[in-house]
């Protein structure tokens, strides 16, 4: 046995949205996890509900704390505070699995089934989800750094579509009709906004030509009707895929109905919290290509069984990760793992500047692809320089070593 002897979250004040979970076993190792968005909510169930039942069980048998912790009776169907909660934990449970036997994270969940991965990158911005909300820009902003690529996407697409070229890059994801979503409550698009939106696009096309591939991102802002006249217009510029066009992402009707009045793929969803909303919009033919994030779906142990969905429907397999280091790095061991994952999402802006301010190691990009880590576990810990920082929060449920 391999009893949990502590249960220890670190939050940061400049990260709001990012909480840590270390999980400690009596064989003196510790495995890493990570929540983000809600932190406060998800540090209080963690706690308050999780660690109480959760000290002094087996790390071993991730399978049955997965269970416990994403299957009770009311309010655990989606991706709350309480999933949220359970994906940080089994993240967690996962690198001491790798620990444990020396191994990473890719091989203790059966073995990689490639030895690298294509990346693509987000064009967010340094700042880009650190506060309550998402950041949005209108191109009047002054960029803070060479990689502030939301500006760049408002601003100078096609100037940005090279700069990711020339660094190997040949998949880039944007989101410029965010800004028009509030006009009408996400259900109308006029013309006007819908060309202003279709620019970025168009100027990359007109730089780079077909060189690089270009996933507009939608932030299930938009009603049915709206989001058919995005993704329709977006036909002309061969988009990779238009991601989670509607709100809310587990309407597997509405979901097929705009499937079947588009050539433009669809792709879903990283807001889903468990396997079987995946399961519902595959059965339902709602969706081209399968997005999960392992921090909001319930961890690796669903992820793996949401990739499974998407290898039954033929479907491809693209982890999240606009949110931390090691959501990110959990994501990764996924891709390399699932056998249809196609990409790894990255974020340039965070990797080089604050995700490594927080973890002992990240994915090295090179030439647009990610290479498996060797290294036992998720191979990153926390730097132990955050704990200390005066703007962190730590607090303790068991005995820590």
């Amino acid at each position: 046995m391999s009893a949990i002897t502590c249960l220890r979250t670190i939050r940061i004040a400049e990260r709001p949205n990012l909480i840590w979970v270390e999980i400690e076993t009596d064989e003196g190792s510790v495995g890493l996890g990570e929540a983000f968005r809600g932190a406060l909510a998800v540090e209080a169930v963690l706690h308050e509900q999780v660690a109480p039942w959760l000290i002094g069980k087996d790390a071993r048998r991730i399978e049955a704390v997965s269970r416990h912790l994403t299957t009770p009776y009311v309010g655990f169907h989606s991706a709350g505070a309480e999933v949220r909660a359970a994906g940080a934990v089994d993240i967690a449970l996962w690198d001491l699995a790798g620990q444990r036997h020396g191994i990473p994270v890719h091989e203790a969940l059966g073995g990689a089934v490639r030895g690298e991965i294509r990346a693509y990158n987000t064009c967010a911005g340094y700042a880009f989800n650190s506060g309550a909300g998402r950041r949005r820009v209108t191109g009047a902003e002054t960029p803070s750094g060479p990689y502030d690529d939301q500006i760049a996407f408002m601003t100078d697409a096609g100037g940005l579509a090279e700069s990711l070229l020339s660094e190997g890059f040949t998949a880039m994801k944007i989101w410029p009709f965010d800004l028009h979503a509030e006009v009408g409550g996400g259900h109308l698009i006029t013309l006007p906004d819908l060309k202003a939106g279709l620019e970025p696009f168009r100027k990359i096309r007109a730089a780079v030509g077909d060189r690089i591939e270009v996933m507009c991102e939608l932030h299930s802002l938009w009603s049915s009707q709206a989001a058919v006249r995005i993704c329709r217009a977006l036909e002309d510029y061969g988009v990779f895929w238009a991601e989670d066009p509607i709100a809310k992402m587990d309407d597997a009707k509405a979901l097929a109905d705009l499937r079947r009045r588009t050539r433009t793929p669809i792709c879903g969803s990283e807001t889903l919290g468990g396997a079987v909303p995946f399961r519902d919009l595959l059965a339902a033919e709602a969706l081209d290509v399968v997005m999960v994030d392992p921090g909001w779906c319930g961890g690796l142990t669903e992820g793996r069984k949401i990739a499974a969905l998407a290898e039954m429907h033929a479907k491809p397999l693209a982890p999240h990760d606009c949110t931390g280091p090691v959501a990110l790095m959990a994501g990764l061991h996924l891709a390399l793992h699932a056998p249809t994952a196609i990409f790894q999402e990255v974020v340039r802006a965070s990797l080089a500047t604050w995700y490594r301010d927080l973890v002992t190691a990240l994915p090295e990009v090179r030439q647009g692809v990610i290479r498996a880590p060797t290294a036992p576990g998720l191979g990153l810990a926390l730097l132990p320089a955050v704990k200390k920082r005066t703007d962190a929060t730590v607090r303790v449920s068991g005995k820590p070593a």
